[in-house]
């Protein structure tokens, strides 16, 4: 009975362990991520799709800088929506419990038709990551991308769904 105490003990200890070993410095990171739920302001979407592709590395324990590249597509009651965006950012990783909040800026290049808009964003975002296992995650997020061109019509509210990988 006391060897399966210290060995659940011994393990307990090593998962832990090899959860924080995601957060430190010089840790790299990439992650693809789907959004489809965005809440905007004044546009009525009929349906929303977005791919982004991210990369990170740990500058410090529990700071990571990521770089961020994307595609959304948007069908609204008048002319579709194409969109690329191109951001870089920060996320601060909380080691007792996997939640992260980040900030970044995003420079969204639009396409409505013939028309093409460019914007700047800045982004909070909170998520959480759930471990699979020491290298594999899935991460939730809930951001609000706030337009600094037009504030009522293109800033945006919407979820995430990440798989990140840590190496």
């Amino acid at each position: 009975m006391r060897t399966k105490k210290t060995l659940l003990a011994l393990l307990l200890a090593m998962v832990s362990l090899s959860a924080n070993a995601q957060f430190e410095k010089g840790t790299n990171y990439v992650a693809t991520r789907l959004t489809g739920l965005d809440l905007s302001y004044s546009k009525n979407s009929k349906f929303h799709f977005g791919v982004e592709a991210l990369a990170g590395r740990f500058v410090a324990d529990s700071w990571m800088l990521t770089g961020q590249f994307g595609y959304n597509h948007q069908t609204l009651s008048g002319p579709d929506e194409n969109r690329f965006d191109l951001g870089i950012g920060t996320r601060y990783y909380f080691k007792q419990n996997g939640i992260y909040v980040g900030c970044g800026l995003l420079y969204e290049f639009e396409k409505i038709n013939a028309a093409k808009n460019n914007s700047i964003n800045l982004t909070p975002e909170v998520g959480y990551c759930f471990y699979v296992n020491h290298f594999l995650s899935l991460e939730p997020s809930l951001y609000y991308n706030i337009s600094l061109n037009d504030f009522s019509d293109s800033s945006k509210v919407g979820l995430k769904l990440g798989l990140g990988f840590y190496f």
